[in-house]
């Protein structure tokens, strides 16, 4: 009989504040736009449900959760160049949707550009809807870019 090894499975656990030079490292390689230091402290010291999935033993990906009443919103969920195509934005979402149920969570809510057509499609194959846009929500290249709004019931 021979052993045959699993790959790595990953990990998901909350954020804590020594991963963020890991997550640094890979805001500005996936965004051209990327959230600061200051944002994700001022989310870890606002009590926000964040997030970190481990891969390998290497930060692969992260999420910020804010929940409000009945209702979550998605602020940021990302993947590192490296481990995307791989089903873990999936399983990190699915994930943030366990966590807002387990605080009472009815609806999920998130921004998207029009432009991230990888993320539009993960968000329409989990089953989320376009609610509305909000026009000149994200900065641009050459001014601003819409938002598209949309929704899921958890």
């Amino acid at each position: 009989m021979s052993a045959v090894l699993k790959p790595a499975q990953p990990i998901f656990r909350p954020m804590n504040a020594e991963d963020i030079d890991a997550i640094m490292a890979i805001e500005p390689e996936i965004y051209p736009h990327p959230w600061t230091r200051g944002n994700f402290t001022d989310s870890l010291n606002a009590g926000y449900s964040c997030w970190v999935v481990e891969h390998g033993g290497e930060v692969a990906g992260y999420a910020v959760l804010m929940m409000a009443l009945d209702e979550a919103h998605l602020l940021n969920l990302s993947i590192a160049k490296t481990f995307q195509g791989q089903g873990l934005g999936r399983r990190l979402l699915e994930h943030l949707m366990d966590v807002a149920r387990s605080h009472g969570g009815l609806t999920m809510f998130l921004e998207v550009r029009p432009s991230n057509v990888a993320a539009r499609t993960l968000y329409e194959n989990i089953g989320f809807n376009e609610i509305s846009v909000r026009r000149g929500y994200y900065p641009a290249k050459n001014g601003r870019e819409d938002a598209v709004l949309m929704g899921l019931a958890l």
